[in-house]
């Protein structure tokens, strides 16, 4: 393998990426031109405008704000200049009157704004935009994202044939105001692969490929999403994003980060995914499941998700500042993971962007004040460290008729960190400086107003939280899980800071189609199989992932949606992939983690010597083999293979991972001996069946690549597995297949088999193989 060739192939397609990325041209050169909407508004044409070239001197920063004025409040824009109190920065239908407008159309550079010396500067588009938006009255408005949605009605589009579903018109009638015109629908085999990778996490079937292949009926697609989401696996692809949010791992965190056995909560996710939990009810659960009247043990099992948190086990802490610390994660985790906003901005001071309160931050954090709960617990390496108070015993007998989703594999005491409240209230104060000793004022559980003031009928709690969470009224809890969902299915999301849909995160690519949603979400209660299948059953995500230079040039990054998703699949779903195609995953659900393959020496090297999981010592048989959702997560050496394809390490909230494209991806699917004991696995399962070396790699490539090989690439395959049988030696044969744990088979010919395992590496480690198109 040729690694310069490599690296200069990748780096020259990277620079050819970046250019077009950043060219926003067309076809023949020129910048695209668009023109100025018919009614400009603040949120969507003005304060992104402001955002970005003028409030840096003149925003809501008291310590940075030039000549007393302050731009993104109406009040402050409109009155009289500190410097000149016979002008206005803004007169409402007056541009030439307007001093903000005045100064950033001169070409005079001792007045022009922004200062040339700050190398910013105003499009003419921006200045137009500016121009006829004071000319229409300047009118300001809340932010998009704390005003509640309102279901738009359904937009007019010129082809009319296109729309599956009402999706579909959305997005279509942004593509025709930008000429451009959808993609066909992706091919049957392409198709197939892209839904069950979304909806299962794990590659089509043969027999599904040849079922869906030989279904010509008009209702063919729709049985196979039917089929996909009544599979017990669509539960564990599912639970992925929700682990990430919730900070779900199997170790407290820390420098000693020991062992902790909340993996029941985790199956219990896959449990509410699969029977369809809507998600007011799914989230109440978890917030708040122990404050529910007669609450049950599944329902105190669901509250684990407040509890996932990192936990010191260290000695010569300060038990407060630990506790504290615990709140405010479970604070900020509803604030990014629920409300989709930067609320731990406002931990030490007011924020100094979005509308939210040092004091307001603070009410909210006193919803999870009383937990009892303490900053540090018992001492590290028995079982009753495995768990934290408030917590519950799981036993024989729940398992049996009451917690029948856990998958409890043996008779060992199981105990999970749940939720669980003081019988009194703790007093809640604001930090100052937020600092857990620098008591300030006491306040009283309480929400952002600019969000929706919380409603005195809701009980001061967390079930209150819950209540008003779900409020019809809540214009954020919608929008954010929506936009999540979408996020999984189309690679990024309407709004692509999906954690932040605050003042400075990015505006929704589709507004409208956001709040269509998200009303649509909520009249029909929440249900989250519903809104999966309007996704993945519309025309939108259907179509080809082919990409024209036209639409390269008029829409580089897709965010018009004119053709189909194309990205590499998360880390867990890799090792599925893999397992899968070679018939060695173990499908069994839930249960304890594992510990699969990894290089040696990883946590040796940092650890505090104590503990569990001090020492890496690997599991053996059918527990190699499970779903890459189930390995096990040490917080300070997360797992590397599963690091290196951009898993989340769980230290917190996380809901977009990161997708980079790097050199060691490829020498992990060169060298992991996971995929190697799969290719040897798989070319020996085909040498044992009755066919030729060309039915073989073409039934290879389809299991992997979930397609049937065209001519050429079978060819070429071909021409490599004989060139393999001539030039590989006995010896290196023996060295080759002598990878990994499973059972070797004994009278083949060690040859061929490492010939034909060699053919099969090379098949897994296709970009296409990985990647979802």
């Amino acid at each position: 393998m040729n690694f310069k060739l490599i690296f200069a192939f990748a780096s020259f397609w990277a620079c050819v990426a970046l250019i077009f990325q950043s060219c926003n041209q067309t076809p023949s050169g020129q910048p695209a031109e668009e023109k100025l909407p018919e009614l400009v508004s603040y949120n969507f044409d003005i304060r992104p405008i402001l955002s970005d070239k003028c409030l840096a001197c003149h925003g809501p920063d008291a310590n940075k704000r030039e000549a007393g004025l302050r731009l993104d409040v109406a009040e402050s824009a409109f009155k009289a200049l500190q410097e000149n109190p016979k002008a206005h920065a803004l007169v409402a239908g007056k541009p030439e009157l307007s001093q903000a407008y005045i100064r950033i159309a001169t070409e005079d550079t001792s007045l022009k704004m922004p200062p040339p010396a700050s190398n910013l500067k105003l499009s003419q588009r921006e200045v137009d935009l500016i121009e006829k938006w004071i000319k229409q009255g300047a009118k300001y408005e809340k932010h998009w994202a704390f005003v509640a949605p309102k279901k738009p009605a359904l937009p007019e589009v010129d082809d009319e044939k296109w729309p599956r579903n009402e999706i579909d018109r959305f997005i279509l009638q942004k593509q025709e105001q930008k000429g451009l015109k959808p993609n066909e629908e992706a091919d049957k085999e392409r198709l197939l692969k892209r839904l069950s990778l979304d909806l299962t996490g794990l590659p089509p079937t043969l027999k599904m490929m040849d079922d869906f292949l030989a279904d010509n009926s008009a209702d063919a697609y729709k049985k196979m999403v039917d089929q996909l989401l009544q599979n017990p696996a669509y539960g564990e692809k599912m639970a992925i994003h929700w682990l990430d949010l919730a900070r779900y791992a199997d170790s407290h965190g820390y420098q000693d980060d020991g062992y902790r056995t909340q993996w029941p909560w985790r199956d219990w996710v896959i449990h509410a995914f699969n029977k369809n939990m809507h998600y007011n009810d799914f989230v109440t659960w978890q917030i708040a499941g122990d404050l529910l009247p007669n609450s049950t043990k599944e329902q105190l099992l669901a509250t684990g998700f407040n509890r996932n948190h990192k936990i010191t086990e260290e000695g010569g802490v300060i038990p407060e500042e630990y506790r504290t610390m615990y709140v405010t994660d479970r604070n900020d985790l509803f604030g990014k993971g629920l409300l989709g906003v930067t609320l731990e901005c406002a931990h030490c001071h007011d924020h100094k962007y979005d509308p939210f309160s040092q004091k307001e931050y603070y009410q909210m954090f006193a919803f999870f004040n009383n937990v009892k709960e303490v900053g540090i617990e018992s001492v590290i390496g028995g079982p009753e460290t495995y768990a934290k108070k408030p917590l519950m015993e799981i036993s024989n007998d729940d398992v049996k008729n009451i917690l029948t989703f856990v998958n409890k594999p043996d008779t060992n005491r199981l105990i999970v960190s749940v939720m669980g409240d003081l019988d009194t209230t703790r007093k809640t104060y604001i930090l100052k400086r937020g600092v857990y000793d620098a008591l300030g004022d006491e306040v009283q559980p309480g929400t952002p107003s600019s969000i929706l003031p919380f409603d005195s009928k809701y009980p001061k709690n967390r079930l209150g939280l819950s209540k008003w969470l779900f409020d019809k009224k809540n214009p954020l809890t919608a929008r954010v899980y929506v936009n999540i969902l979408w996020q999984e299915f189309f690679g990024k999301g309407i709004v692509k800071t999906s954690g932040d849909f605050g003042m400075q995160g990015e505006l929704p690519s589709h507004p409208a189609l956001l709040d269509w949603l998200a009303v649509d979400f909520m009249e029909h209660n929440w249900d989250i199989k519903r809104l999966v299948t309007q996704m993945v059953t519309s025309a939108t995500y259907r179509q080809s992932a082919i990409v024209t230079k036209e639409k390269l040039g008029v829409d580089p990054d897709n965010i018009l949606l004119a053709r189909g998703p194309r990205y590499r699949i998360h880390a867990e779903y890799i090792k599925d992939l893999v397992l899968a195609s070679s018939g060695l995953l173990n499908k069994t659900i839930g249960g304890p983690s594992v510990k699969p393959y990894q290089p040696a020496g990883l946590w040796e090297g940092a650890t505090s010597g104590r503990g569990l999981l001090s020492v890496y010592n690997q599991d053996h048989g059918a527990s190699l083999y499970r779903r890459g959702m189930y390995t096990l997560i040490k917080r300070t050496v997360p797992p590397p293979t599963m690091s290196i394809f951009d898993a989340s390490n769980r230290d917190l909230c996380e809901v977009k991972r990161l997708k980079t494209n790097t050199p060691l991806q490829a020498l992990v699917m060169m060298n992991d001996p996971a995929v190697l004991e799969a290719s040897r696995v798989l070319a020996t399962k085909l040498l044992q069946e009755k066919s030729d070396s060309k039915e073989k790699l073409s039934k290879a490539f389809r299991l992997i690549v979930c397609r049937t090989p065209n001519e050429k690439e079978l060819e070429v395959l071909t021409s490599y597995y004989n060139q393999q049988l001539k030039i590989i030696k006995p010896q290196t044969a023996e060295k080759m297949i002598a990878v990994g744990e499973y059972p070797m088979i004994k009278n083949l010919d060690k040859k061929t088999l490492a010939s034909l395992m060699r053919v099969i590496s090379t098949i897994y480690n296709l970009e296409e193989t990985i990647t979802k198109s």
